[in-house]
């Protein structure tokens, strides 16, 4: 029964179902899908390229692959903090796309069952990115629409910057 093949692959996915790697902000607490995560590693050398959005900090080499990196607090327009021995970066893989998110601290990965999360209010800032709100016994956690990151960063770089001199 060819139908039966779907269903075989589902227990691996359900591993990964309902976990979020959650990680800090200040004192706000946000989580992504752990499925999306390909690694967590220190903070690395990054090389800065020109004329890309203050929050694309620019990218790094991790064994042999470019890796465009982007400050979290920076893109939710928040106060720059100075980067420290707790600073990481999370690198996702979504859309075919990966990318490094520095973040200030990771600090767990937690299971939220669909019934503890809520669609998030719409606010301005941030609010675009966190698309709804997983209740824990330790408070809330925003949760973020990863693909909305990557996505939504895409228009604000700089498509047409060269201009002829004419």
């Amino acid at each position: 029964m060819a139908g039966n093949h779907a269903y075989e692959e589902s227990p691996e996915e359900d591993t990964q179902r309902d976990k979020y790697l959650i990680f800090s902000l200040g004192s706000q607490f946000y989580g992504i899908e752990i499925e999306y995560v390909t690694e967590i590693i220190g903070l690395q050398p990054i090389a800065g390229i020109p004329d890309l959005p203050e929050y694309i900090k620019g990218i790094i080499n991790l064994r042999g692959k470019i890796i465009p990196v982007m400050d979290v607090r920076l893109r939710f327009r928040m106060e720059p903090q100075p980067y420290n021995d707790r600073t990481c970066v999370i690198v996702i893989d979504i859309l075919d796309e990966v990318l490094g998110l520095i973040v200030e601290s990771v600090s767990e990965v937690l299971p939220i069952p669909p019934e503890e999360i809520v669609p998030a209010p719409d606010s301005p800032g941030s609010g675009r990115f966190v698309t709804r709100i997983g209740k824990t016994a330790h408070g809330v956690k925003l949760l973020l629409d990863c693909a909305k990151l990557l996505r939504d960063a895409e228009p604000e770089l700089p498509g047409n910057a060269i201009q002829p001199n004419e």
